[in-house]
């Protein structure tokens, strides 16, 4: 278990909503890691922290009361159900651009549940 705020934030979202989001985001996104039905992005720490709410989707990190930790696999573990990197580190694929995910999730969200324009996203 790695705490999250010092080095990253992360962006914590159900598997489904997860995997629409990485294919709207495409190379664009930096590593992601998977533990069973949960997907974690790792964003630059305090870039969600004024977010609008989007269903389903978590964020954790800086400007937080609370401190939370996630796990983070081993380097070589790219598959799983268990914890595993879903996209794994590599050069110049580490931190996910914050602004482009909240765009990518806020766009599945709307593919995924149906929610328009004006809804609570």
């Amino acid at each position: 278990m790695v705490q999250v705020g010092p080095y990253w934030d992360a962006v914590r979202v159900p598997e489904a909503l997860g995997e629409r989001a990485l294919g709207l985001l495409g190379g664009a996104t930096g590593a992601v890691i998977a533990d069973y039905n949960l997907m974690y992005w790792l964003i630059r720490p305090g870039s969600a922290q004024y977010w609008r709410r989007i269903r389903q989707v978590q964020t954790l990190g800086a400007g937080r009361l609370e401190t939370s930790y996630i796990g983070v696999p081993p380097i070589d573990r790219t598959s799983g159900p268990y914890l595993h990197w879903r996209v794994p580190l590599g050069p110049g694929r580490y931190l996910t651009d914050a602004n482009r995910l909240r765009e990518a999730l806020a766009r599945a969200v709307v593919a995924e549940f149906g929610v328009g324009e004006g809804d609570d996203l």
